[in-house]
């Protein structure tokens, strides 16, 4: 399926523009370790990010991705990860192959471009800060920005309307199932790389408009769009 060309195009943070998967592992391990438990270890807090920290902290306490862990022990938990984290935020994340050449190309090519996560503003501004990237986007929603996060279609909506451009003329660019139900939600168009997190699933299963490999590669789609 082929994309038409649009005027707005929001790109998610984790497992799209960023792995950064190892510093929440490393913090995840961390809180486990001060909480007298084992630690999970990076492959299965890769299944379990996506839905912002408190979920992934739920998730570390009971070892998997439903459920949820004694409220106390959460309480607990909660405040040793948000500590962690502040000091651990972009330590050992990357960007993903691709993502600044393909930053450059939308730049240049004059999109407007916002960016849009579940993550909470205190780590997301000083990540994309740290990783050179903050600058490119003109609007940034976090997790905590507005009432509701994806899958829920406010935060796309919030930024066509920062934009002054319609949900037609917008296309949302993330790696999860959530963000492909936020799009949908909000009448944008979807393209999803599939290297990120989506819970083990492959994000084939979600029904996209498009896959790409890279974010370089949307120059293709784009360049090709009507």
């Amino acid at each position: 399926m082929a994309i038409s060309k649009p005027e707005m195009i929001l790109i998610d943070v984790d497992g799209t523009l960023v792995d950064s998967v190892p510093d929440l592992a490393f913090c995840v391990d961390e809180m486990m370790s001060q909480m007298g438990r084992e630690p999970c270890g990076e492959t299965r807090v890769r299944d379990w990010v996506g839905n912002g920290v408190e979920r992934l902290v739920r998730r570390a306490l009971v070892g998997q991705l439903n459920g949820e862990p004694d409220e106390a022990d959460f309480e607990k938990a909660y405040p040793v990860f948000l500590e962690l984290y502040a000091d651990n935020t972009s330590k050992r994340s990357l960007l993903y192959p691709g993502v600044l050449e393909g930053l450059d190309y939308l730049k240049t090519a004059g999109y407007a471009l916002g960016c849009v996560t579940n993550k909470a503003e205190q780590f997301t501004i000083p990540l994309l800060r740290d990783l050179g990237i903050y600058e490119y986007f003109s609007i940034v929603i976090s997790g905590d920005t507005l009432e509701h996060k994806k899958p829920h279609p406010a935060p796309l909506l919030h930024a066509a309307e920062f934009f002054k451009v319609s949900p037609g003329q917008s296309l949302m660019v993330g790696d999860s199932i959530s963000d492909v139900k936020a799009a949908r939600a909000a009448g944008f168009q979807i393209v999803c790389l599939p290297y990120g997190y989506n819970h083990g699933e492959d994000i084939r299963v979600a029904e996209p408009d498009v896959i790409i490999e890279t974010l370089a590669h949307l120059k293709t789609e784009l360049e090709q769009a009507a």
